[in-house]
């Protein structure tokens, strides 16, 4: 038995890229859903904050933000800059 037989990957071998399949090459990169990411992790880290600094009115601002990049996120899409909106392509074409 050679060496390089045994130490080839195989079909099923982890990192192979066989076990990928071929219609989820995307993973949602698209302009509305960064932008609902931006807005819902500011939204986060303005919240946290607001609780370190017992600050309630700044509190429910977050709050607000992140249901306001929800909805930004789902307009961007409908507008054709997500995953099935009209713009968007398969990450190979």
């Amino acid at each position: 038995m050679s060496s390089s037989a045994s130490m080839s990957p195989g079909p099923s071998s982890p990192g192979s890229g066989d076990d990928i399949a071929p219609d989820h090459d995307s993973h949602g990169s698209t302009p509305a859903a960064w932008t609902a990411v931006v807005i819902v992790t500011l939204a986060f880290t303005l919240g946290t904050l607001a609780i370190i600094l017992g600050n309630w009115p700044l509190f429910w601002i977050s709050v607000g933000l992140v249901v306001l990049g929800a909805i930004v996120g789902k307009v961007m899409q409908a507008v054709g800059l997500g995953k099935h909106g009209k713009a968007a392509k398969p990450a190979n074409q």
